[in-house]
């Protein structure tokens, strides 16, 4: 089992060319300038990373060069997929590379399954993946995936889980949920997707965060979790407030590519479209004022 994670976690942006394949190579170049301007581990392959717009094919290709490219014991990975199969498969690959968590959705195309379902579903995964283990970090994100990992299923998959499932990812948005699970699962490191929480987090009750903006604000967010330095967190707060109501994934690519200086970077997969050039533009000009003081 590998060393958890804690800290300010980029959701890393997957760039791609002009055949919609993964550019494995602006992808390094991206992963080590996070790696060294502040972020203390990578989410490789989540919602920003748009795994479930590639194929298991291309997934693996990312997480090779990912591990080519950076070190993998400060990387998690998105694994879920809505075939067990092709889930079972990911997670192992994420595993013989030396990742150091595998962070899964549940099973998403049918909805309103009960928890025996999705037990099932991650218990076939452990099983799967012991030699090497992999430490498992539930993904909750119900507006995307449609199943919600409830409290009670939440404790279930830790009793049936012992020692495997050590972490979870709140992409709902809810506060409320979050610590609820942080503290009736002292055991398990819960981050939220927003910097916002980031001087909170410093009393431990939440690991850090797992944010897209992060690609954008990490030296910042680092400067707020480690140090409590209030200036550079309301930058990283302000540098996120400028998605709010616009399409975000797209957005963190546009940002990306006015940060490393590479119009490349700013293509999303279909159905995701590219930002339009006046938004660029004015995405860039932002940033460039929000970064100045860095």
């Amino acid at each position: 089992m590998e060393r958890r994670l804690r800290g300010v976690i980029a959701a890393i942006a997957t760039p791609i060319d002009a055949s919609f394949e993964p550019d494995v190579e602006r992808f390094g170049r991206l992963a080590n300038y996070l790696l060294g301007n502040g972020c203390d581990a990578l989410n490789v392959l989540g919602t920003t990373g748009e795994a479930t717009s590639f194929s298991r094919a291309q997934r693996m290709r990312v997480m090779t060069a990912a591990a080519k490219h950076a070190d993998a014991s400060r990387m998690m990975v998105g694994t879920g997929a809505a075939a067990l199969d092709d889930a079972i498969a990911l997670t192992r690959h994420a595993a013989e590379l030396g990742f150091a968590g595998a962070l899964i959705l549940p099973p998403f195309y049918y909805k309103g399954v009960g928890d025996e379902g999705v037990l099932r579903y991650f218990q076939s995964i452990a099983e799967a993946n012991t030699s090497p283990a992999i430490s498992i970090y539930l993904y909750h994100y119900p507006a995307l995936s449609g199943v919600p990992f409830t409290p009670t299923l939440v404790e279930k998959l830790v009793r049936q889980n012992p020692g495997r499932i050590v972490g979870l990812k709140d992409s709902s948005g809810d506060m409320a949920y979050a610590k609820s699970i942080a503290d009736a699962h002292s055991e398990l490191a819960v981050f939220p997707s927003t910097e916002a929480i980031l001087l909170e987090a410093r009393a431990g009750q939440f690991a850090g965060c797992i944010s897209a903006t992060a690609n954008l604000n990490s030296a910042f967010c680092a400067r707020a979790f480690r140090q409590g330095d209030a200036a550079a967190h309301a930058n990283a707060v302000a540098i996120r407030k400028l998605f709010d109501g616009k399409a975000l994934v797209a957005g963190v690519k546009a940002g990306v590519a006015h940060i490393m200086d590479d119009p490349a970077f700013a293509t999303p997969m279909p159905p995701l479209s590219v930002w339009s050039s006046a938004d660029r533009r004015e995405l860039a000009h932002d940033l460039s004022a929000l970064r100045a003081v860095l």
